[in-house]
């Protein structure tokens, strides 16, 4: 996420392919969305070793912001030192460009894996947002005078100008937007435009610029597509404040904003919901489903609108910059020719197909032969199954040594890289609250390393997890020696380290158990995943396609795009009673997918690495000796080497349609489809009811952490004061909202004394009545915190006094529950509230 920075992080359409390829590589770092569970043993799990690596004592280090003053300056000195003589001094100029797109990845990169652990902290998103505002404004402003001045703001100030803190964000890709565009967008311009017999005579007289080769190449390969540098300049600058990605930030923060009802709980987070689509019960499943697409359909006209905008920013890109086809841009950022992702999406849609809709007949009939499951819905589709099998917990020390020991059978450096992210404290292993829920693993610099985030809960399939951004690390360590500009790897060869090392611990697992049952569940798990990988995702692109070809015509309603929706759903799953019986609140589900918003045509990419990998490993069962410095070699390119050269000593070729026929058939799909359908047979299930299961389910009952928000005493009786003042105001008729101003000031003097008695001055206090959502959702609750704080702060002093014989006290009371009136069940330590 670090490497984009400058331009991806303001105009990724414009990019160059080296800095797309970091954009594009964005959205892969939230993809694993499953909530945390609860923790094991967290306290004592490792945590990553951030400022050792970094330099910087904290996120509130002065030194952050002097090193983001510090790149704005040097961007300035870049233009000035080699804006127009590339033709001239071109293999200095790359160096220093890739020396300053590194400090400026590390800064970022830092503030975002602190972030990324602590997601609730309002101090620390504070902090993010400004430090992302500065690093926008590059009109020469920098931020030490503004932390300073911030400090030494009155609490009543700094409540006026929370708001404007929380814009920091956005400030700070204002700042590096309106610096690329000033000092940096004319390099890739003037790169592109060099003459090929100029390129040549430096290629030839510098060996310092011939191993930059394949980004000059990357680079140059953008120049059929850019406008003139005034153009490019504009765009790049003005990304930050108008166009299709202010409407998409638009659409992600009503998206955050959204609320679910379900299971008699209200005001739930989408993803909160979508967990209990995990549930082992199908009526709970479907009614989460439920809840899930009634909560979308409000919220359709929000995404319509965006993706109207993406969509109609696409078509005019596309044909400005001379694109031949819809996912030409998107092919060109990944360095993939249109005729081989066109041969992979039509494989997917016949083979990749037909593979999907046999594999959920297999789930189907083992979910009607395990649970009370009629009809299957789409709701089922990632059903767990509980086959009666046992699911041990692992421990932290366990999930390390059996990824050490797989890795260390196919390749003894990555066992030892491995190793060195665990000794090195570059793993952030607990679930935590606030922390970003999900994993990945972020390569920011060569100078500092790679860090993962986990939330480890001691499942297999966290072990997996572990393996899987274990690989991605392995991969960015090996690949540093590129440098900056060229470790990173193409899409196309991303997930090669990861996925790997993924399926060679998965069948680790699964060779381990004895258990037939475990060993089916933990196989239709991972088919879980694959089919959604790659057919559920061409079926997005299906969608998008629709979309798009739409637009072309005129603005798409909202009802026009669930109409593609289903289309898609049907093309890819069959229609219903086909496999699944029924598509119950499905046609609102398009509504959530940030991809087709800020990431057009990515989609595919995720159905690309899956079968590259997945063949990639079957070769490696087939003939394991040589394969190791052969894929050493492969990760060490880092993004030097195209595709297709990179897999050439594999003996693949997924340049040949016919690639892409045999990966979703034997060659790796079809082959664990076959794995799966002869256990099942095993164990009498797919093809035939089995027999129910002897035991019944055990009822686990469902705990669900509470947090008791205690504001201060006053402060909430000023706001009971304050609406008392408005109700009885409202006897008399409308109240306008210079009167309700009024009340609210008057409460302020009211509990606080008058300007000039403690404080100095109310200033931009007058409207922050307007947030307080208790007004509006729960009238006159809000004496509530000070009667309880008053009442157990009372508690605990009596307990101090007298702890004898305290416990079995507070044991019954707490035991009461609700059958005892408050004054009744404080009795017994001598407390009378109802007394005055």
């Amino acid at each position: 996420a670090g490497v984009a920075l400058g331009r991806a992080l303001s105009n990724p359409a414009a990019l160059s392919a080296a800095t797309a390829r970091a954009w594009a590589a964005l959205p892969s770092l939230g993809l694993s969305s499953a909530p945390a569970a609860a923790t094991l043993g967290s306290s004592d799990l490792p945590r990553w070793d951030l400022e050792s690596r970094f330099g910087f004592s904290s996120v509130h280090d002065p030194r952050v912001d002097d090193a983001v003053s510090a790149l704005v300056k040097e961007a300035e000195g870049f233009a000035a030192k080699y804006k127009g003589k590339l033709g001239a001094r071109l293999a200095p100029a790359v160096a220093d460009y890739e020396a300053l797109q590194q400090r400026a990845a590390e800064v970022m990169t830092y503030v975002q894996l602190h972030h990324a652990t602590d997601q609730l902290d309002p101090e620390l998103q504070k902090r993010i947002s400004s430090l992302r505002q500065t690093w926008a404004a590059a009109s020469g402003d920098h931020l030490t005078w503004f932390d300073l001045q911030l400090a030494a703001l009155p609490d009543t100030e700094l409540a006026a100008q929370m708001k404007a803190r929380q814009k920091r964000i956005s400030s700070l890709r204002q700042t590096w937007a309106a610096a690329s565009g000033d000092h940096l967008t004319w390099f890739d311009l003037q790169l592109a435009a060099l003459p090929d017999t100029e390129l040549a005579a430096q290629m030839k007289a510098s060996a310092e610029l011939r191993g930059y080769k394949p980004f000059v190449e990357e680079v140059r390969r953008a120049r059929p597509h850019q406008l003139s540098e005034e153009v490019e300049r504009a765009l790049t600058v003005r990304s930050s404040y108008a166009g299709s990605r202010r409407v998409v930030e638009f659409f992600q923060k009503e998206m955050a904003k959204l609320e679910f009802d379900f299971d008699g709980r209200k005001g739930l987070s989408l993803e909160v919901v979508l967990a209990e689509l995990q549930n082992k019960r199908p009526a709970h499943r479907a009614a989460a489903m439920a809840a899930i697409n009634a909560g979308l359909k409000g919220f359709a006209p929000v995404a319509a609108h965006s993706l109207n905008m993406v969509t109609g920013s696409w078509l005019v890109e596309n044909k400005e910059r001379g694109y031949k086809a819809i996912r030409s841009q998107r092919n060109l950022s990944n360095n993939i020719p249109d005729e081989v992702v066109e041969s992979l999406l039509e494989a997917v849609r016949t083979t990749g197909v037909a593979q999907c809709k046999r594999y959920y007949k297999v789930k189907k009939a083992i979910l009607k032969s395990t649970t009370s499951m009629k009809l299957f819905a789409w709701s089922d589709r990632n059903a767990p199954l509980d086959l009666g099998a046992k699911s041990d917990k692992v421990p932290w020390p366990e999930a390390v040594e059996m990824v050490e020991k797989g890795f260390s059978k196919f390749s003894p450096k990555m066992a030892s890289l491995f190793r060195t992210m665990v000794d090195e404290k570059r793993i952030d292993v607990p679930t935590a609250k606030g922390k970003r829920h999900g994993a990945f693993c972020h390569g920011a610099t060569p100078r500092v390393g790679p860090f993962q985030l986990l939330n480890y809960t001691g499942t297999k399939r966290d072990v997996m997890t572990l393996a899987h951004e274990s690989g991605h690390g392995c991969h960015d360590y090996l690949a540093y020696e590129q440098g900056f500009l060229q470790y990173h790897p193409p899409l196309t060869l991303a997930e090669c380290a990861s996925i790997f090392g993924e399926m060679v611990v998965f069948r680790d697992l699964l060779a381990s158990s004895a258990d037939k049952r475990e060993q089916l569940a933990m196989l239709m798990s991972k088919l879980d995943d694959i089919v959604n990988s790659v057919v559920r995702q061409c079926s997005f692109d299906r969608f998008e396609h629709q979309v798009h070809e739409a637009r072309a015509k005129g603005e798409v309603g909202a009802e026009e795009m669930q109409e593609f929706w289903m289309r898609s759903v049907k093309e890819y799953y069959g229609e219903e009673g086909e496999v699944f019986d029924r598509y119950a609140d499905v046609e609102h589900l398009w509504c959530y997918v940030g991809h087709f918003h800020f990431a057009p045509f990515y989609v595919y990419s995720y159905a690309f690495a899956d079968l590259v990998v997945g063949t990639l490993y079957a070769t490696y069962q087939q003939q394991p000796t040589g394969f190791e410095p052969k894929l050493l070699g492969l990760l060490a390119a880092g993004g030097t080497k195209e595709f297709t050269d990179a897999l050439a000593p594999f003996g693949l070729k997924p340049d040949k349609p016919e690639f892409w026929h045999t990966a979703l058939g034997d060659g790796y799909l079809g082959a664990l489809l076959t794995e799966c359908e002869t256990l099942a047979k095993e164990l009498g299930y797919a093809w035939a009811r089995g027999p129910a299961p002897s035991n019944s389910p055990h009822r686990v009952a469902s705990l669900q952490a509470r947090a008791l928000h205690r504001e201060h005493v006053v402060r909430q009786c000023s706001f009971d004061f304050f609406e008392h003042k408005v109700h009885e105001a409202r006897q008399k008729g409308e109240v306008g909202a210079e009167e309700i101003q009024e009340f609210w000031m008057s409460a302020v003097k009211e509990y606080y004394g008058e300007e000039g008695e403690v404080f100095e001055k109310y200033a931009n206090v007058e409207n922050l009545w307007t947030y307080v959502g208790h007004f509006h959702f729960a009238p006159f609750y809000v004496y509530s915190y000070a009667f309880a704080d008053l009442v157990v702060g009372t508690l605990y002093a009596t307990y101090q006094q007298q702890p004898t014989g305290f416990e079995p006290k507070l044991l019954d009371l707490l035991a009461a529950g609700g059958t005892k009136e408050f004054t009744d069940a404080l009795a017994p330590f001598g407390l009378k509230p109802g007394k005055p």
